[in-house]
């Protein structure tokens, strides 16, 4: 367990969390990593700790260095139980360790441990800490994405620790950007952006688009950008800071995104018209079950897509679970510049698409109505019927997404 250098005596020190599926509700096909960082300089500083499960390969990737024990400065830039897991361990080896972090985060550390006897000082944006030959500046992030959230920027190096902003979950043995695209492809690290983005950063799109003109606002030069899971930005770091900024302001392709589920196959066969109708305009169309999807792939697909339409079958009056399940999971993400539309099934008597309807106002979504709602199972006219609307529903989209180009 080697500590890797990233910058002249700056030390990756994380854990490669290879075999981990579910990140609280969120899927992880391709497992994680917990980023932390070790800074030699006049007083040995450590940004961040790892999940407590993974303390003894932080430290023995520590150990690689330096002992341990020398460290002098512990820096905790956000107290999510993934990075301040560790945290406790740390402070009982080294109960003199000066720590610092936001106001925000000593009250949630408070929450989380007996932080008796801890030496805590709170710190604000701008504030700095000379540690040696290297300076630390601190920059709040509040709800990006808790409110203790911090980023700490290493001047001499212009290396930004971003903490869980401009990360991905990547389980790899790359640690760079680089790297990672050289035995991958760079779709699939943009891909794993987005998905990072829309299911974790989708609610503070305005917040971030703030922070990163507050972050040019102060000058800071950044040539590499270390985020506290996935690889490190050291060849491209401006393209994932316009990744962001584009993601921020509403920027997506133009397609549409049919989300169903479906009893007895009767949502389902309206599909094949309505995506008929949609093509018939030139727009592109992406269809996922969500008994078959994870609901993390759905949202990330939402995303991806200016538009979605939502198949749902009644169910005592009301949507099928799995749809009503994906719409509150979506509504809870705050989506905004998107349009919505709804079709659907139903046997003696109907409800499910009026519902869906009133999701979409909720989330104050644009919405193209009336949907399409078919009796039993579709018949010529009722395939006519949702050919059209898709049509009409397409030309809708191509009109509403011009408001972003």
């Amino acid at each position: 367990m080697n500590a890797i250098e990233v910058k002249p005596d700056i030390y990756w020190v994380g854990a490669i969390d290879w075999p981990v599926r579910d990140f609280h509700g969120y899927v992880t096909p391709n497992g994680t990593t917990y980023n932390n960082f070790l800074i030699l300089d006049d007083k040995i500083t450590l940004i961040d700790s790892v999940k407590e499960d993974f303390a003894i390969e932080m430290f023995g990737r520590i150990r690689s260095v330096i002992d341990p024990r020398r460290i002098e400065v512990f820096v905790i830039n956000h107290i999510e139980q993934d990075h301040g897991g560790s945290a406790e361990k740390v402070v009982k080896m080294l109960p003199d360790v000066q720590i610092y972090t936001t106001e925000r985060g000593k009250k949630g550390l408070e929450r989380h441990y007996d932080i008796t006897g801890w030496n805590i000082k709170t710190v604000k944006t701008g504030e700095e800490v000379r540690i040696g030959k290297k300076t630390l500046m601190f920059i709040e992030t509040p709800m990006l994405h808790w409110p203790d959230s911090m980023m700490t920027y290493v001047k001499e190096d212009r290396l930004l620790i971003s903490q869980d902003a401009f990360g991905q979950h990547n389980a790899t043995s790359a640690r760079f950007d680089d790297e990672f695209v050289a035995c991958a492809s760079i779709s699939e690290l943009e891909d794993s952006v987005i998905d990072y983005y829309a299911n974790i950063l989708m609610p503070f799109s305005a917040l971030i688009k703030a922070k990163i003109a507050e972050i040019q606002k102060l000058g800071l030069e950044i040539d590499m950008i270390a985020p506290d899971h996935g690889i490190i930005w050291r060849k491209e770091p401006k393209k994932v800071v316009n990744m962001y900024l584009n993601m921020a302001n509403g920027k997506t392709s133009q397609r549409v995104l049919i989300v169903y589920d479906t009893m007895w196959h009767s949502t389902e066969l309206l599909i094949g018209p309505i995506m008929d109708g949609i093509m018939a305009e030139g727009v592109d169309v992406e269809v996922i079950k969500l008994r078959a999807t994870p609901m993390s792939v759905a949202i990330k697909e939402f995303w991806k897509s200016r538009a979605m339409l939502v198949g749902t079958p009644t169910l005592n009056n009301i949507m099928f679970p799995t749809v009503a399940e994906f719409l509150t999971h979506l509504r809870g993400l705050r989506p905004k510049n998107r349009m919505v539309g709804a079709f659907g099934s139903f046997g003696w008597g109907g409800g499910a698409v009026k519902e869906a309807y009133e999701e979409f106002k909720r989330m104050g979504l644009e919405i193209v109505e009336p949907g399409v709602e078919v009796n039993y199972r579709p018949k010529s006219e009722d395939n006519k019927r949702c050919y059209e609307f898709g049509r009409e529903f397409a030309k809708r989209v191509i009109e509403y997404h011009k408001k972003f180009d």
